[in-house]
């Protein structure tokens, strides 16, 4: 084995953090027949998804916002304001989201919740738990919940 010197440094560099992530991208698509098949067609890319609820006044009532990619959903926000919890409005954005992303040919959702923030709404969603991160930050655990839809 060759030992070699490295000079290792740390800080923000966008130009080499866009290197890595093109470099990276080259290597999964070698390593990969299925990323390979999706270089260059449109399901490569990831495209927004964001479902709004206004108020009366058109204030921000609640909202989702996530994006699709391939087959799947990725729900990266959900919020509803405390004075329109309990009404169903998130079960509303969450259901239009799956169905905006089916009709984008998805056929799965991944989402990441807190212990105290949502784990069992998606669970009453049909969204089973495969991963959990205990003291993600410290004192809290973090689940990874999917749902498949036919």
């Amino acid at each position: 084995m060759v030992s070699r010197m490295f000079r290792i440094e740390t800080g923000d560099d966008k130009e080499r953090r866009d290197l890595l992530r093109r470099r990276l991208l080259e290597t999964n698509t070698a390593a990969s027949p299925t990323l390979r098949a999706l270089r260059g067609t449109p399901a490569e890319r990831e495209l927004p998804l964001h479902v709004w609820a206004l108020d009366e006044d058109g204030g921000l009532a609640g909202g989702l916002a996530g994006h699709t990619w391939t087959t799947w959903l990725h729900v990266t926000y959900l919020w509803v304001d405390d004075r329109h919890r309990g009404a169903g409005l998130g079960s509303r954005l969450l259901t239009e989201a799956e169905q905006a992303a089916a009709g984008r040919g998805c056929t799965a959702a991944r989402v990441e919740t807190w212990d105290f923030q949502a784990p069992d709404f998606y669970r009453g969603h049909g969204y089973e738990v495969v991963a959990v991160i205990p003291d993600y930050p410290p004192g809290i655990t973090e689940y990874t919940l999917t749902k498949r839809w036919a």
